[in-house]
């Protein structure tokens, strides 16, 4: 496979990459085959033209939120964007304004934390804690704050958040006033016994819904996402904002989506089941010196090395490039984030590189 994507090119001759987050494994051949189809077919203008709903893939997201989640969603209330950043960053700016506060768990993933910092709004910091094999938290006051940004299934941990979790945290919503941005992007990475409980299913009216088939069928380069917007009043102020001015999804982002969700689980068990073998296999090689609490879901080790900078270490003395927790945030200092949906021949190669290293 060629591999010439942002991961593979961004690294010094010689080192493998374990960074971002994609995966080293082929297309599903659903998504290939949907592809080629829509290449050689008609490349006009789509249906959905004069509409962010982007009729395809909204069925799709509907279908599937109710065949997996047990959650039928509005398909009327979505609406699409090129990836969750964008989304993120069009509703923070309908919704909020400078200064107003944001809650999020941290570690966070980092472009959150940079839109927060670039959009001038404050974070509030829910600081997960390790509590035993998993990870806990107390949720603080969040007074000041205008949005509650929910990563779950989260990233860099890998935990799922239990109903009771959720519930809480609906609670706090509530009783600030919240409007809850919920990215749920690796809900289909989630591993058994652990299940993703949508966000919208707690706090339907408050609640906009970011997701995408990228991460779980790595489609990164597809651009494409979908948010269900459940609240009515985040739904009026996108209405009153220029009708073209976010832009829509493309035809071959809807039609890799829609085949991902329609026809590509056979792919997404196999796929799964790899990663399983993966986050298991780090669990059994790596030393004793690195603290490993197994993910719930996703593909991403944050692995607890004890000391800061190290990822810079481990780039130039055992050639793998890893995420540096310090760009996580608060939490982050002491910990690297570990990529490990690639082979497992490749997974191999990484550990013999980083385990005398971490010794």
């Amino acid at each position: 496979m060629k591999r010439d994507g942002l991961k593979w090119t961004r690294v010094a001759p010689g080192v493998i990459p374990a960074w971002v987050a994609d995966m080293d494994l082929p297309t599903a051949p659903a998504v290939v085959e949907a592809l080629k189809a829509r290449a050689e077919g008609d490349l006009g203008y789509p249906t959905w033209l004069d509409s962010y709903q982007a009729g395809p893939i909204s069925e799709a997201f509907g279908e599937r939120m109710a065949a997996r989640y047990d959650w039928t969603p509005d398909i009327g209330h979505c609406r699409t964007y090129s990836d969750i950043n964008q989304a993120l960053q069009v509703f923070l700016h309908i919704w909020t304004k400078p200064g107003d506060g944001v809650a999020l768990h941290t570690p966070a993933y980092h472009p959150f934390l940079g839109t927060l910092a670039t959009m001038d709004r404050p974070l509030h910091p829910i600081q997960l804690e390790p509590d035993g094999e998993s990870w806990g938290c107390e949720v603080p006051d969040l007074s000041g704050c205008k949005v509650l940004l929910l990563v779950n299934p989260h990233n860099p941990t890998g935990r799922v958040f239990t109903r009771q979790e959720l519930e809480l945290l609906a609670e706090h919503a509530e009783r600030h006033d919240l409007l809850v941005l919920s990215d749920e992007i690796h809900a289909d990475l989630t591993y058994a016994p652990h299940r993703h409980i949508p966000f919208a299913t707690i706090l339907p009216d408050r609640t906009v819904t970011l997701t995408s088939a990228t991460k779980a069928f790595n489609l990164g380069g597809i651009r494409c996402s979908i948010a269900h917007v459940g609240s009515p009043a985040a739904r009026k102020a996108l209405e009153e904002q220029p009708p073209f001015l976010y832009g829509s999804a493309g035809v071959f982002g809807v039609e890799a989506t829609v085949a991902a969700w329609r026809h590509g689980d056979a792919w997404l068990e196999q796929t799964l089941a790899l990663l399983d073998r993966n986050r298991s296999a780090l669990a059994a090689r790596l030393p004793a010196t690195v603290r490993y609490r197994i993910p719930e879901a996703t593909y991403l080790a944050w692995l607890d090395v004890g000391r800061p900078g190290l990822a810079e270490v481990l780039e130039r003395e055992a050639k793998v490039l890893l995420n540096d927790g310090a760009l996580f945030g608060p939490g982050g200092d002491e910990y690297v984030r570990l990529n490990f949906a690639t082979t497992e021949a490749t997974l191999t190669e990484i550990l013999d590189r980083l385990v005398p290293a971490l010794s």
